[in-house]
């Protein structure tokens, strides 16, 4: 009696930060009584506890195990064609050797007899015969040479054309090295049936070696921000995945999940260590290092976190984790290579303006202070800066939840020009009984050529006194500063209308005991 084997495709993907579950279903006609019936192949890593079977008809599973199949080759059959392919390239560049060696054979074989007969007919010229023939034997042997040497040149090109197919071919099975392997594992579904009928079987498993992390663009049109939030999935499990449902999930299904408990807060009298004792003789009595960790085993077995049918039920349950559908299907072959799914297109209100720190770079930046208006709770990741249709960098995106406000860097924008320079400088030597003082004046101009009002922040500081002999004093700041920090950092935030400038002024003076020689300073 042949075994009842189930055609099922995969029809669903659940892809989680460090694995997958993945769905297959089929139908199949059983016969009545208690049959068995065999669902192949599955991906040899698969955790043989996370496997679940559901399914539509009159039949009741009665249970389910997981077995290896060993197969002479690998019988998925993009692997099986790339293993033909490859051996075939490979015979193909053995062919070519070897007609290369026949040719080069050849060629010597020409060579040799070149100069074997260059001989005789030089003793048959000198005796003044044979002219005919010797041009007639030079023309035969030449036009050889050259034919022979030609193939070869040929032969070299077939063959280094069949070497890349074949490096291309090894590359790929690389990709796949799980698929090369021939074993498989197969679930053997236990059912009773009172009578023949069709049923449908649901099989679900989870597999490590996938996972997928977020990715972005944030484009800025004018003053409107539209960021597109995408997944990477990558997976090498040895399956390839097709097109189907494919859902991105937040959720972490073997994480324990734990109350968070003090431990109590001792203070206790110092006690000094006890002075260590010699070593033990070679021969004395020790503690074996093996039986030391057998304790700690059983605590972290019974740390273990719970069952992971629990915790999907959670996932599925939307409590502790979010799950996103990409808008259209994505195949997703067991190649290690990132694949790229769209999971949402944000457009989000911008409130724009400018930074600049002179007195570390005269560069601007623009910078947008954004909501995240949408229900979506964004993970970190990296973020493509586009002003238009132009690229102007990459940033880093936080972990970002709705209604919260974050400030994004968008690049730097050369239409707003900083110039920053000493404008006076005046130091003063102690005389007796006196202080050293320094004082110091800067200038910051700030340009707008864009085509309307900016707004920009510009970051100066004052010098920090670590000590009480060091006194520092601004003398002038022009405008007024919005914020002066304790750590000496200024703030102006200033509107500037477009094709107009501001200057700000900032000086201060630094009083310095004669004792003191004084370390940080710069101009």
């Amino acid at each position: 009696m042949s075994e009842l084997v189930v055609d099922a495709p995969i029809v669903a993907v659940v892809v989680y930060p460090d694995r997958a579950r993945v769905t297959r279903r089929g139908r199949i006609t059983v016969p009545a009584g208690d049959q068995t019936v065999y669902v192949e192949p599955l991906p040899l890593a698969l955790q043989e506890d996370s496997v679940r079977v559901s399914g539509r008809g009159p039949a009741t599973v009665v249970g389910v195990d997981v077995a290896t199949r060993h197969h002479s080759q690998a019988p998925d059959e993009t692997v099986a064609d790339l293993e033909r392919r490859r051996r075939e390239a490979e015979a193909e560049v053995a062919e070519l050797v070897d007609a290369d060696d026949v040719q080069a054979q050849l060629d010597t074989f020409l060579a040799q007899l070149g100069r074997r007969a260059g001989g005789s007919f030089a003793r048959t010229l000198a005796a003044g015969e044979a002219g005919a023939q010797l041009g007639e034997f030079t023309e035969s042997l030449a036009a050889r040479l050259s034919a022979v040497r030609s193939k070869r040149r040929e032969l070299a090109g077939q063959r280094e054309e069949a070497e890349e197919r074949l490096a291309a071919a090894d590359r790929r099975l690389a990709e796949v090295a799980q698929q090369r392997v021939p074993d498989r594992r197969s679930a053997a579904v236990a059912l009773a049936l009172e009578s023949e009928a069709d049923v449908e079987l649901e099989l679900s498993y989870v597999v490590p070696g996938a996972g997928w992390t977020s990715s972005y663009d944030v484009r800025l049109t004018g003053e409107e921000l539209t960021l597109n939030w995408y997944g990477l999935i990558t997976q090498h499990t040895g399956e390839d995945w097709p097109e189907c449902d494919l859902t991105l999930s937040t959720a972490r299904p073997m994480v324990t999940a734990k109350v968070p408990e003090l431990d109590p807060w001792y203070l206790d009298r110092y006690h000094p260590p006890v002075p260590v004792s010699a070593p033990p003789a070679p021969g004395a009595r020790r503690m074996s290092r093996d039986a030391m960790p057998t304790a700690f085993a059983a605590e972290s077995v019974q740390a273990a976190g719970p069952a992971f049918a629990d915790l999907t039920a959670t996932v599925e349950q939307g409590v502790t984790a979010a799950t996103y559908t990409p808008p259209r299907p994505v195949a997703v072959p067991a190649d290690g290579a990132s694949h790229r799914a769209t999971i949402a297109s944000v457009g989000l209100d911008a409130e724009l303006d400018y930074i600049t720190a002179p007195v570390r770079s005269t560069d601007v930046h623009l910078r947008a202070t954004v909501v995240n208006s949408s229900a979506h709770t964004l993970p970190a990741g990296k973020a493509a800066v586009f002003h238009e249709a132009d690229f102007v960098g990459s940033a880093a995106l936080p972990l970002w939840a709705p209604g919260e406000e974050v400030e994004l860097a968008l690049g730097l924008d050369d239409r707003i020009r900083v110039e920053r320079k000493l404008v006076r400088r005046t130091a003063s030597k102690a005389t007796l009984g006196s202080t050293r003082r320094r004082e110091v004046e800067y200038e910051t101009r700030i340009e707008n050529h864009t085509p309307r009002t900016a707004r920009v922040t510009v970051l100066d500081q004052l010098p920090v006194a670590r000590d009480h002999e060091i006194a520092v004093k601004p003398i002038s700041t022009e405008p007024e500063p919005a914020e002066v920090t304790d750590l000496g950092v200024v703030t102006w935030k200033l509107d500037l209308p477009a094709d107009d400038e501001v200057r700000i002024k900032l000086g201060f003076r630094v009083d310095t005991a004669k004792s003191v020689d004084l370390t940080g300073w710069r101009e």
